[in-house]
């Protein structure tokens, strides 16, 4: 199980951070050879930090180019382990081994330092680099003699790390173990007791290394020991101890110092080799020494980011098989062979104009291997754009803005950043990245015009296009992007989105409907032209739309009616002189301006010297005296034109009576033909409406003749009084010109039947005077018309009078329902 070990407070030296950026550390310890998936420690909680803040910032692992052992689980705040961690091959024998990363968040920019220190597990059992160990002993070796063995290798370290030999059997040797300075341990079997090749040549030994880890593990190494003959002189090195110098980057073959030593034998047992005894097996890869001069020389390539210090353990035999060991300490010198490097942790390649001044546009990070000052880096911005490059943790630079953006006077800037090392000669790197200025919506639209005047004929096809209306946007991209809307108003009841449309892209101004000047001339809307950013701007233009009048009206006749079933005829006396107003025709055009301007002309006449029109006031006159020769029927055809292109025109027909007497000119009217033709079928409809009509007039004549009756008989109460008698005349009738018309001095009566198609006429003589009786004794005044007797022959009874008003009605009412019918 992963614990969480403590989380470190920043020491004041980096503490200068962006007020945007809140950084510290976390530090978790965890075994070696944890599956994946397996927990680490809770980031969340130990950073103080919400789980939504992790999933919202964005939050991510950046690595300095190693391998990523550690994900982050944003939902959870959790780090858990993402790749098996061998802690041997990720330190070797350093310890405490550990590995760093940081946890970067975005909106605002937050960086984090996280510190894993890798526990070692006891995964690696002892090992000696031969299994078989050749040993060669003179038999004269004096007891306590020493011989130096290899010792094994463990890659764990701590307790997990070899803690002790064991030599099997111990009759004649036993083993010391020495720890050495650097921590290395020096293994030695002693002989206790003299040797004696003649009774035994060889001896076969276990050396058995065991670690401390649990369970424990261990290795073992065979010793086989051949006794030789004497040679009693062990070599001697010169030092036991040399200290020396180089480069990393040397070539093969540099010199990096010599041993020596010297054996007090002559002959072959005086003869030394030197070899490099029992060191690590990337030591031997690294460095030789010269079997026969000592001279200890580069062998491979030297780095010191790897390692900054090696231990040679350089051994001197003689041919009788006596050694002597000398440590060769080797301090590695480090050279500015690293470019310092940049890497963008976060960038934002887009920053709003409106940003103000220390807004955060990067974090990069500038990483240099070297040591001193060789690793010690300065990283510049090489622009003169408004931004400035400040120090934030060691080793992390922010870029953060100078001055005030303005988009339309520079879209885009290229920064250059530049970091360089202090050595000798210096070393650096450049990185260019392009940062963009996003728009903001701060221009509204704006129209050409704030007012349009548009005029349309009347009449226009539905869907008609008008006008286009154009605005235009300062801004850029989706803020300068223009939609057009119609504002909602009523028009004479009616929504304006009934009568016009306007294209949301394109700003086209449609009608709806075909427009009639005679029900509307003119109209107003609104027209808002909004760009689409947040929050949208918008500016309003005012349509008007005049409806030009076209003539597409005909006149329309008002005077005199046009019937279809009765003939209507002015009477001119024979009397009449030159001049005579026969009538007046009478129209109106709905239409306006020229279009309603009518002109009248008479097309057809009987006799068209005899009458004439007024071509701008319709007026019918006599042009000459009218003579007996003059026929008693005329017809005049007149036609009404307006002046419009095309002009439309409409025609009446007056039919005009010459005679001076009403007999005269019904018993030829009587002639004229009618109109319509009635057609069979209608048969069963007029007896229907004939059985109506006769049920009702029974029931009014019933009604009738009982009033009647009884006010005839009033009247001649009041008729043989001796109240006054004042005489009324009613006036004459005139036209407007006062010329004299038809005189109203004629009362007569036209009855029409269903089947006879001819008129019965009734005439009387002369119109009866009426009287106006007062009634002195009252307080008001009756007023009552009264008809005298007619002056005929013979005078009509009041029964007979009666009876003649009752048959007119039923003649009348029948003509009515027959022209409904």
């Amino acid at each position: 199980m992963c614990r969480f070990i403590s989380i470190f407070k920043w020491e004041l030296g980096f503490l200068f951070l962006l007020s945007s950026i809140v950084t510290s550390q976390a530090r978790y310890s965890i075994p070696e050879e944890q599956v994946e998936g397996s927990f680490v420690g809770n980031i969340a909680r130990d950073l103080g930090l919400d789980v939504g803040r992790l999933v919202s910032g964005k939050a991510r692992i950046i690595t300095k180019g190693g391998r990523e052992y550690v994900g982050l689980q944003r939902d959870k705040g959790t780090l858990v382990i993402k790749e098996r961690i061998d802690r041997e091959e990720l330190c070797g024998k350093t310890t405490p081994c550990s590995f760093s990363f940081e946890v970067i968040l975005e909106n605002p920019i937050q960086l984090y330092r996280i510190t894993v220190e890798v526990v070692d597990v006891n995964d690696n059992s002892p090992a000696f680099q031969k299994d078989e160990i050749l040993l060669k002993m003179v038999e004269n070796a004096a007891t306590g003699t020493r011989f130096a063995l290899e010792s094994a290798d463990d890659p764990d370290v701590g307790v997990n790390d070899i803690q002790k030999y064991v030599l099997r059997p111990s009759d004649n040797f036993k083993l010391e173990v020495n720890t050495q300075s650097g921590g290395d341990r020096s293994i030695e079997i002693v002989l206790q007791n003299p040797l004696d090749r003649e009774k035994q040549e060889t001896h076969t030994l276990l050396l058995v290394a065991s670690d401390g880890g649990e369970p424990h593990r261990s290795g073992t190494a065979r010793i086989h020991i051949t006794v030789l003959d004497a040679n009693d002189n062990a070599p001697v090195c010169s030092q036991k101890a040399y200290k020396a110098e180089v480069k990393e980057n040397s070539p093969e073959g540099t010199i990096i110092t010599t041993v020596s030593a010297h054996d007090d034998d002559k002959g072959v047992n005086a003869e030394l080799s030197f070899s490099i005894a029992h060191g690590a097996r990337e030591t031997k890869q690294l460095f030789q020494v010269h079997p026969r001069t000592g001279e200890i020389k580069v062998a491979g390539k030297i780095d010191f980011e790897k390692s900054k210090s090696y231990q040679l353990n350089v051994q001197a035999s003689d041919h009788g098989g006596l050694t002597d060991t000398c440590k060769v300490f080797i301090q590695i010198v480090d050279e500015n062979d690293n470019i310092p490097t940049i890497q963008l942790m976060s960038f934002s390649n887009s920053v709003s104009e409106d940003s103000p001044p220390g807004t955060t546009i990067a974090v990069v990070n500038v990483n240099d291997e070297d040591s001193e000052n060789n690793g010690i880096v300065k990283c510049i911005i090489d622009s003169d754009a408004p931004f400035k490059i400040e120090s934030s943790l060691t080793g992390y630079y922010t870029i953060v803005t100078d001055d005030v953006l303005d988009r339309e006077n520079i879209p885009e800037y290229n920064i250059t950043i530049k970091v360089t090392d202090q050595g000798s000669p210096p070393l650096s790197s450049i990185k260019n990245v392009n940062v963009k200025v996003s728009d903001v919506n701060d221009s509204p639209p704006k129209f050409d015009e704030t007012h349009y005047s548009i005029a349309v004929s009347e009449n226009n096809p539905p869907g008609f296009s008008v006008f286009v209306l154009s605005a235009i946007d300062a801004d850029w991209g989706q803020n300068a992007r223009v939609s057009y809307f119609l504002e909602e108003k009523e028009i004479n009841g009616a929504a304006v989105a009934s009568l016009v449309s306007v294209g949301s892209d394109t700003g086209v101004i449609h009608i709806l409907k075909s427009l009639d000047y005679e029900q509307i001339k003119w109209f107003e809307f609104n027209v808002t032209a909004r760009d689409a950013g947040s929050p949208p701007l918008s500016s309003v233009a005012k349509i008007k739309i005049l409806i030009q009048d076209q003539n597409d009206n005909p006149p329309q006749v008002l005077y005199p009616v046009q019937t279809a079933g009765s003939v209507v005829a002015e009477m001119v006396p024979r009397s009449a002189d030159v001049g005579y107003l026969v009538t007046k025709v009478v129209a109106v055009d709905v239409d306006s301006g020229q279009n309603a301007w009518l002109s009248y002309k008479l097309q057809k006449a009987t006799d068209r010297a005899l009458f004439e029109v007024g071509s701008q006031n319709g007026e019918i006159r006599t042009v000459r005296q009218v003579t007996e020769k003059d026929l008693l029927k005329q017809r005049l055809t007149v036609i009404v034109e307006d002046n419009g292109q095309p002009s439309r025109s409409a025609t009446v027909i007056v039919n005009v009576a010459v005679a001076d007497s009403f007999p005269e000119v019904l018993s030829e009217f009587t002639d004229f033909p009618h109109d319509k033709d009635y057609n069979d079928n209608l048969t069963f409809y007029l007896v229907l409406a004939l059985a109506v009509v006769s049920f009702l007039f029974i029931t009014c004549l019933v009604v009738i003749i009982s009033v009647k009756i009884y006010r005839w008989r009033q009247s001649r109460i009041l008729y043989h009084s001796s109240l006054p008698v004042i005489p009324y005349y009613p006036p004459r009738y005139s036209d407007t010109l006062g010329t004299g018309t038809l005189p109203h001095t004629y009362n007569y009566e036209v009855c029409r039947t269903t089947d006879s198609r001819k008129s019965d006429c009734k005439f009387g003589r002369a119109g009866s005077q009426n009287v106006l009786i007062m009634d002195p004794s009252s307080t008001g005044t009756m007023q009552r018309l009264q008809s005298e007797k007619s002056i005929l022959d013979e005078p009509d009874s009041p029964l007979e009078m009666q009876m003649s008003a009752i048959t007119g009605f039923k003649n009348t009412y029948l003509v009515q329902m027959k022209s409904l019918i």
